[in-house]
């Protein structure tokens, strides 16, 4: 099957948008990451833009060995080429970039040059390139709106001067998929004729979001190479996103009759280190690296998930390094889903009755709270059965931690926190210290809950404005190799994460419960299902 190169252009591209600077050592960090993702070429930066860039490149190029192609841009001069050269000429695998336009509105309004001497310029950039060094990248810029035969009469030149790739930018986001596959073929078809051996590349950005759509279409038409970003960062509306367009080829292999050489299971990581050093949140619905890209609240969706994964998930979580699925339960969620989430909590089997009624409970309580979670369930159950004169004990498998109270001290000097939780009929309290308040609140939680636990991701963001602004709060806690992903929404973001951190360790404790073994015959027989080494399937 035809092999398609990933050029990933994060570092350079990406690292346009507004406010998403790097330093030198973020970078490298990026950089170390996608030689483990397995891309084939890293665009390491732009040089020439400022000595910052180039010293930054060149320790990109000089610390990856053995691994990814290492190219930087240039423009079609002298300068440019240089800087690139200079950058990258330690690399094991380096690669010269030029970029020149060819469209009218460049030639004409950009260079204010003639069409053939901007064809020359092109030309004499290829030929010292290659003079410095045998790779060498040509991107015709703004090709989907350039006249087709004279965008043809510059890529025979400049592969005649030497360029051993062609690279087909639609550099404003002006082309439609039909379209775009049907120019693709038309250079391939010619390409190929004139040289075999020259890859051809396409770089498409996302201003109506067709990005990923036309990198696909270019791939189906001949296209050797793509061009992307992690999360699809980059000017204005972005790149075609690496992650949506390795997994679209991944998934249809057959129809695309072409594969990467991605290694996937490292994209959820990759991305999260994208997002976390350039401060780029990623929008919750987006594909494949989205916060609710596996997750599920509708009831139908979760019906169908619990008795089939393949009824309503085309891709594995774990595929692309995300742990399982996730049931979101709402207002929408069905009673399989309800049935399923409150198994892990009972030690026996429900009457109908009494599932009815909690179930009615739920929708009530999902109505207010719009999002359930964990604890909520244990406390609706541990309620009801409390007010029918039967203990706790009989009807919930272990008692879990709930927030009593907490006061944090926020300043330079020695941040604080004390908290005060209860577990069943006992109140649990601590004080201690931190780097800060989150620190210190998460410190204490820790010493309270008594569990070996790593917090591996932390974020808040405001899901409302005004006086009364919500925050929302999302942790992911590591506990013997396992993650447990957690939220809270709370008016107080000190309280909503004192929450989000008990939900998660309350997580762990169901979590235990519900090892092989522990799922009784009753439990199987409530929820229609058989055992198995995750629970209930």
């Amino acid at each position: 099957m035809r092999k398609i190169w990933v050029l990933d252009t994060t570092l350079r591209d990406g690292e346009q948008v507004p406010g998403a600077k790097l330093n030198i050592f973020e970078k490298l960090q990026i950089a170390q990451q996608l030689a483990k993702l397995n891309v084939d070429i890293i665009e390491a930066g732009f040089p020439s833009s400022s000595q910052g860039d180039l010293e930054s490149v060149k320790k990109i190029a000089g610390a990856l060995k053995d691994g990814p192609v290492i190219t930087a841009l240039a423009r079609a001069v002298q300068s440019d080429i240089d800087a690139v050269y200079q950058s990258i000429r330690h690399a094991d695998r380096p690669l010269i970039h030029i970029v020149l336009g060819t469209s009218n509105i460049h030639v004409e309004k950009k260079f204010n040059r003639s069409k053939d001497a901007v064809l020359e310029m092109g030309v004499d950039a290829v030929r010292y390139a290659k003079s410095l060094l045998p790779e060498v990248q040509y991107s015709t810029e703004d090709a989907s709106r350039s006249d087709f035969e004279y965008l043809w009469k510059t890529i025979e030149a400049v592969v005649r001067a030497g360029a051993t790739i062609i690279n087909i930018p639609d550099t404003v986001g002006y082309a439609v998929p039909e379209e775009f596959g049907c120019l693709i073929k038309r250079i391939n078809d010619r390409l190929k004729n004139l040289n075999d051996q020259v890859l051809l590349s396409v770089h498409c950005h996302n201003d109506t979001g067709l990005a990923t759509a036309n990198t696909l279409i270019a791939v189906k038409n001949g296209a050797d190479k793509v061009e992307c970003t992690l999360n699809g960062i980059g000017e204005r509306a972005g790149n075609a996103a690496l992650e949506e367009v390795v997994m679209g080829l991944k998934l249809r292999p057959e129809y695309y009759q072409a594969c990467s050489q991605i290694v996937t299971t490292e994209i959820k990581a990759t991305s999260k280190l994208v997002s976390n050093l350039m401060g780029l949140d990623v929008q919750v619905n987006k594909a494949i690296t989205g916060e609710n890209a596996f997750a599920h609240s509708s009831g139908i969706h979760q019906d169908g998930l619990l008795k089939s994964r393949e009824a309503y998930e085309i891709i594995r979580p774990e595929d692309v390094g995300v742990d399982e699925m996730e049931l979101i339960l709402t207002a929408r969620s069905g009673r399989h889903a309800f049935k399923a989430a409150i198994a892990k909590i009972l030690h026996s089997n429900l009457s109908e009755s009494d599932f009815e009624e909690l179930f009615a409970r739920f929708l009530d309580l999902a109505d207010l709270k719009k999002e359930i979670y964990h604890h909520d369930l244990y406390y609706l159950i541990d309620h009801y059965y409390a007010g029918k004169g039967e203990t706790q004990a009989e009807r919930v498998r272990e008692d879990l931690y709930e927030l009593v109270g907490l006061q944090v001290v926020s300043n330079d000097i020695f941040p604080t926190a004390s908290v005060k939780v209860k577990r069943g009929g006992t109140v649990l309290k601590d004080s201690a210290g931190g780097d800060g308040p989150i620190d210190a609140l998460y410190t204490v939680l820790k010493n309270i809950v008594n569990l070996e636990v790593e917090l591996l991701e932390y974020k808040i963001s405001s899901v409302s404005r005004g006086k009364e602004a919500m925050g929302r709060v999302y942790l992911q806690l590591q506990h013997d190799g396992k993650r447990y992903t957690a939220r809270a929404v709370d008016t107080d973001i000190i309280k909503a994460s004192a929450v989000a951190f008990l939900n998660a360790t309350n997580q762990i404790l169901l979590n235990r419960a519900v090892e092989p073994g522990a799922v009784t015959e009753g439990q199987a027989e409530f929820l229609g299902g058989e055992r198995s080494g995750r629970g209930i399937v």
